[in-house]
């Protein structure tokens, strides 16, 4: 076996399908390759801090789990889920305040990553429009291109997708005949933004799906990840026509090894949505459903959620602290009240894609380059920084160095 293709190379090229040949590489994993060195201090991933997974908990639950239950969870389950976590899902949904939820409106996935290619798949033909914020999360916009939408993006600001905005952009693309599939939004601690969209927004953004018939995807995985200041009812909640779909995972709450999310929708969007996860992986992993059930339905996942806000929140503080004394006065960030990111905006004239070599090489730090997380990669004055991974040493540290490559570059 040749591992490049060797002489059959065009072969192959030629071979792939017109769709794989829009898919673009992540430009995160991209970069992560470049900073896998222990001496650099990286901001770059997305990641929970690993020393919180309840590792003695989950492992004890595993335990109990195979001896007593080894035969469903190590088995083929339902492609919806197995019933146990679906009906928990359920309870918390219904918790959180989303009326009339039930089995039929849940379909389980191997986490919301795979969520986001099932409803690109079922949803989305070619040439499609689809609006998201600018920003917006990188897996999201490669789901959507692998199946050659084409976006139309609408800015933010502190209270999240500006709706005058998306209205005018609505208006004007019905009125020349364009087909609007859908309108992608992540309301809570936005990835990379890290802005929650206002009560009056979400209110107003539901006027408009309603209004111009175009479904809502509620993309949530940080909602349950708040530090301070108050909690919005949810897109889902809200809803009282059924025009959103809502997206949540167990990778920021739980552990992303354990590759789980969930989709809630109207039984008829699950429907068609099981039947494309059917042709994808028959079924998510029914062991880790099993763990994951029985990890909430013990009552431990309430006291896990305060142990991760209450972390996150000192990893936040000491990031906007170091922020304030180290960063030039001519930059400016966002200040989440959760999640996971704070967003950097610099001068125009400084170019963060090309910084980032400049941060990794000479000051061995590292950062998301803003341009990854627009459509086109129209955007080249951002950055996003992580802070959930990095010890408070490590943080303050990095800022450090940030802000000293971002001051030589000040005019």
């Amino acid at each position: 076996m040749n591992k490049k293709g060797g002489q059959n190379l065009k072969m192959w090229e030629e071979k792939f399908s017109s769709r794989s040949k829009t898919m673009k590489a992540s430009a995160i994993r991209e970069l992560l390759k470049l900073v896998e060195s222990p001496d650099i201090i990286s901001f770059a991933g997305g990641m929970p801090d690993p020393n919180l997974f309840p590792k003695e908990i989950l492992g004890e639950i595993a335990k109990e789990v195979f001896v007593n239950h080894g035969g469903k969870a190590l088995q083929y389950g339902p492609t919806e889920g197995v019933k146990p976590l679906r009906e928990t899902i359920v309870k918390m949904m219904q918790e959180e305040g989303i009326k009339n939820v039930g089995l039929e409106n849940v379909l389980v996935t191997t986490a919301s990553q795979q969520a986001l290619d099932l409803i690109a798949k079922v949803f989305v033909d070619p040439g499609d429009t689809v609006i998201v914020e600018a920003p917006s999360y990188v897996g999201g916009l490669q789901a959507l291109q692998a199946f050659q939408a084409n976006f139309v993006t609408v800015p933010l600001d502190e209270e999240g997708i500006k709706t005058d905005i998306l209205e005018e952009k609505i208006k004007e693309l019905q009125g020349k005949g364009v087909n609007i599939k859908l309108i992608y939004v992540i309301p809570n601690f936005q990835n990379p933004a890290g802005v929650t969209l206002s009560l009056e927004r979400r209110k107003e953004l539901l006027r408009i799906s309603h209004t111009y018939e175009i479904p809502i995807i509620e993309d949530d995985p940080y909602g349950e990840i708040r530090f301070e200041g108050e909690k919005f009812p949810s897109l889902l909640e809200l809803d009282q026509i059924g025009n959103v779909i809502g997206l949540r995972t167990f990778s920021k709450i739980l552990a992303p090894g354990f590759r789980l999310g969930w989709i809630i929708a109207n039984a008829t969007a699950i429907s068609k949505l099981a039947l494309a996860k059917q042709a994808a992986d028959l079924c998510s992993p029914s062991s880790t459903q099993y763990i994951a059930d029985k990890f909430i339905r013990d009552g431990y996942m309430n006291d896990y959620l305060d142990k991760v806000r209450k972390v996150y929140k000192e990893k936040k503080d000491t990031m906007l602290n170091a922020m304030e004394k180290y960063f030039p006065k001519e930059v400016t960030w966002t200040k989440p009240h959760g999640g996971m990111f704070v967003w950097v905006e610099t001068p125009e004239y400084i170019d963060t894609d090309a910084l980032f070599i400049e941060a990794v090489k000479e000051k061995k730090v590292a950062y998301v380059i803003g341009s990854a997380f627009y459509p086109y990669g129209e955007d080249k004055r951002h950055m996003r920084l992580n802070f959930t991974l990095s010890t408070l040493e490590q943080i303050d540290e990095g800022i450090k160095r940030l802000g000293e490559l971002l001051q030589s570059k000040i005019r």
